[in-house]
């Protein structure tokens, strides 16, 4: 990223710290007395040193009057800077708290098609390991740049009032170090931003090689993973190698500038006090503040390269709170809704270059049971995106009684749908939590007769806890055809007035699915109900059946009448009937 780029993050950081503007101001103010009071205690230990100069003349008198400030200075400086630190905490894990919140709300409402575009962990890499780099390197900035800044106006001021001759040589020599801090640092951000890119890669990665762990031990992958890993370790490895090699370099760089130009001022310091040009005190306290003029440059050398990699990981963390939400701009509601659905030329790809659905038309009654059958990749699964509006429509439009969906409020809309779906999803609470996901006022009762109607009810009874058992995200000790069974009860509590099934019984047996066959055949009466399936002697009752193949319905007409076509459809019935 150019420095162009770099200017509109930190612009954008800027923006994001107006609301702790006060904070930020009282920090300053308790910055600003901390080097005073810090910068106080040099001069006093040289009116010390001068009190016990000469053999039998000690000033005790004075000598204690000094120590006694000493000390107040001491205690005052300890308690404005731990009011500093508290400040510089409370607003650098304040907005990194309220950047997280923003960016896991925008993942809630972001487009699918950004985030089926990136690996699902990196956008977790981004919410908590690059909001954590973050801030350390913003409460780095506060605590240190503050005091850096202002301490080095400090010095400079009092080290002219001593002797303005020695403080010029600290001044000259100054630029050098920070001219060599500007370019070392101006290279370091590259690094760091593809050492954030490539953590979120390798996160991804670990996440998926977790969700799928059966399948790769299954598949005996786990020397073939652990090979993939050690290649992007590696790469994350070279890259945090760099970022940190450059990185490092300023701090030794400018200490050892610094450090000659500590040199200096004590080999001319000792010249012009031997000739009675300073006071032996006065030298002391000018090596003080020659030490207190250079430390800051380190540490604000340090604080640059650390945060160069804190504005890119603050880059990924507003791309994904800038990123594009699904629109939600419809006026209109379907409350009332009838269950009339109609595709009218319907056109969408996923990647624009290739083609998938063109022309698409279907219209469906309300109450009609449409099954959706074909091919891997044909396009069934899309045709429900699209009603869901999980994607929107290239061109025509998707109509329910007689309403193009996209002016109709989006939420409204999605409530209306019932969906059970082949992938599961459980979260982290009890069972019964779980349940009332679809109907929050549900109750018990109301539970146990839906579980009972899907033949969940007797597993449930059989867990340790009943329905008070607590399930991980990934079921825990559940198959997965009992985890179908709940996110079926789920939607048995509360039936919207369309449904989807999409292989909702793809992992549940054969005789659960014919007990539970009831059930679904009650939730389906009067509901406009689309069923997606590749078990096909589960959809021969099916009002309409369409074959879809590249996109496009092939076939359509009931069981009866597809079989006399002796078409698609009949070829795949009968090969599964035969198997």
């Amino acid at each position: 990223m150019n420095n162009k780029s770099q200017s509109r993050i930190l612009n954008r950081v800027l923006i994001e710290l107006k609301p702790y503007g006060f904070k930020v101001f009282l920090s300053i103010i308790c910055a600003l007395i901390t080097v005073i009071l810090t910068l106080r205690i040099p001069v006093l230990t040289g009116e010390a040193v001068d009190c016990i100069m000469g053999r039998g003349s000690i000033d005790y008198t004075q000598l204690e009057d000094v120590l006694r400030v000493m000390c107040i200075t001491i205690i005052a400086t300890f308690f404005s800077q731990w009011i500093m630190n508290r400040l510089n905490n409370s607003i650098t894990y304040g907005i990194t708290k309220e950047l997280r919140d923003r960016a896991f709300a925008k993942l809630q409402h972001m487009k699918l098609s950004q985030i089926d575009s990136h690996p699902h962990g990196d956008f977790v890499s981004r919410i908590v390991s690059d909001a954590d780099t973050f801030a350390d390197g913003l409460l780095m900035g506060f605590t240190q740049v503050f005091t850096g800044v202002l301490t080095i106006l400090g010095t400079v001021y009092f080290m002219l009032v001593i002797s303005w001759e020695i403080a010029l040589i600290v001044v000259i020599a100054t630029p050098a170090s920070l001219l060599l801090a500007k370019f070392i640092s101006g290279r370091t951000y590259k690094f760091f931003k593809e050492q954030a890119g490539l953590r979120g890669r390798e996160t991804a990665y670990i996440e998926e090689m977790i969700i799928n762990k059966e399948i790769v031990r299954n598949m005996d992958y786990e020397d073939d993973a652990l090979e993939s890993f050690v290649v992007m370790n590696s790469s994350l490895a070279d890259a945090s190698m760099k970022a940190t090699f450059y990185s490092s370099t300023v701090n030794p760089s400018t200490r050892l500038i610094n450090n000659l130009i500590y040199a200096a001022v004590g080999v001319f310091g000792a010249i012009l006090a031997i000739g009675g040009g300073i006071t032996v005190g006065g030298l002391t306290s000018f090596l003080f503040y020659a030490s207190s003029y250079a430390k800051p440059f380190n540490e604000i050398s340090g604080v640059i390269t650390e945060f160069q990699n804190a504005l890119a990981c603050a880059a990924r963390l507003f791309e994904m709170i800038d990123a594009e939400v699904e629109t939600n701009q419809g006026a209109n509601t379907t409350d009332d809704a009838k269950g009339c659905i109609e595709f009218k030329d319907v056109a969408f790809s996923y990647d624009k270059s290739k083609k998938l659905i063109e022309h698409l038309n279907l219209k469906v009654m309300p109450g009609q049971r449409v099954a959706i059958v074909g091919p891997t990749g044909a396009g069934k699964s899309t045709i429900i995106n699209l009603l869901m509006r999980f994607y929107d429509v290239d061109a025509g439009q998707i109509l329910i009684d007689g309403v193009d969906i996209r002016d109709v409020e989006l939420d409204n809309l999605r409530s209306n749908f019932g969906m059970v779906l082949q992938e599961t999803w459980i979260k982290n609470a009890s069972v019964r939590d779980n349940l009332k996901m679809a109907s929050p006022n549900a109750t018990d009762e109301e539970i146990i007769a839906a579980a009972k109607a899907t033949h969940a009810h007797s597993f449930i009874k059989r867990m340790p806890y009943g329905y008070d058992t607590i399930l991980s995200t990934e079921g825990g000790a559940l198959s997965q055809g009992q985890m179908q069974l709940l996110c079926i009860t789920r939607v048995m509590l509360n039936i919207p007035p369309m449904l989807i099934l999409d292989e909702a019984t793809s992992s549940i047996d054969t005789r659960t699915e014919q007990k539970i066959q009831s059930a679904f055949n009650k939730m389906m009466t009067g509901r406009t109900t689309f069923v997606v399936a590749h078990r096909l002697s589960t959809i021969k009752g099916s009002d309409v059946i369409l074959f879809v193949k590249d996109g496009q319905i092939v076939e359509h007409g009931n069981h009866r009448e597809l079989l006399q076509k002796n078409g698609f459809y009949a070829k795949l019935y009968r090969g599964q009937s035969e198997n």
